[in-house]
């Protein structure tokens, strides 16, 4: 004779992957499975097909150092401000992450309406930020950031924007010749990082590489301070090669 299903067990399962999903939820940096065994109660035997099966549809995602944290397909089941805020939190983990691969300061920028806006950033003791002594909105023709974000916009695009920002000599490596500007930033090839050696600020060096999700302009930038000079080119090829998974937060 065959044995009935229990009634209730696709209850319990949905029950038990409830408890796993908040408690990931609950830790933004990542949480081990022996911290979410302990935290939910479910043995490590029920815990481990449960976490494939949340992982393979996306609602978990398994970092390098083997913890888990919440997954894009659960980020999408929000709507309104609390979906934001999962997205800018994913982000920020993400953008914590890469601060820390490349050891320098992060940031997200795009062009909205005009304007040059720094969205994100991911900072430290070991990792600070760039010193923002001029509007980085005033600044386009000297810091990484602008200058990356110019070469997205065409020549109208960038005609309109130094209208407004006029150039203006930040340093004594500052380009101030808008036609010099402008073949530099036509002869910059797309898949190589735009570098800022002191032109916005004395004391440090920036690089910044596109991230276009839609029609929308936007960038992945790093400063370090001069005396790490030596680890710009180096640390630009690294945000480089990990931009994929910025681009499809930004996207999502």
């Amino acid at each position: 004779m065959a044995l009935k299903p229990e009634p209730t067990a696709p209850f319990h399962s949905v029950q038990y992957a409830l408890r796993v999903l908040d408690t990931v939820s609950k830790h933004g940096t990542g949480v081990t499975d022996t911290q979410i065994s302990r935290e939910t109660g479910l043995p490590t035997g029920h815990l481990a097909p449960l976490l494939l099966t949340l992982r393979r549809e996306g609602y978990v995602e398994q970092v390098s150092d083997g913890a888990y944290v919440i997954g894009a397909s659960l980020l999408l089941l929000g709507s309104g401000a609390a979906r934001r805020q999962a997205l800018e939190n994913k982000l920020q983990q993400i953008l914590d992450r890469l601060r820390d691969s490349v050891g320098a300061a992060v940031y997200i920028s795009r062009y909205v309406d005009g304007e040059i806006r720094v969205t994100q950033y991911a900072d430290g003791p070991h990792t600070p930020a760039v010193n923002e002594w001029v509007d980085f909105r005033s600044a386009a023709h000297a810091s990484a950031i602008g200058k990356c974000l110019l070469t997205q916009l065409d020549q109208n695009g960038r005609r309109d924007h130094l209208s407004r920002h006029k150039i203006a000599r930040l340093t004594s490596r500052t380009i101030t010749s808008e036609k010099v500007l402008f073949s530099k930033l036509d002869s910059q090839p797309a898949t190589v990082p735009v570098l800022d050696l002191q032109e916005y600020a004395v004391g440090t060096v920036c690089a910044a590489v596109p991230l276009t999700a839609g029609s929308s302009a936007g960038c992945l930038a790093l400063s370090l301070p001069i005396e790490h000079a030596h680890r710009l080119r180096a640390a630009a090829d690294t945000l480089n090669r990990r931009a994929a998974p910025v681009l499809l937060s930004l996207a999502l």
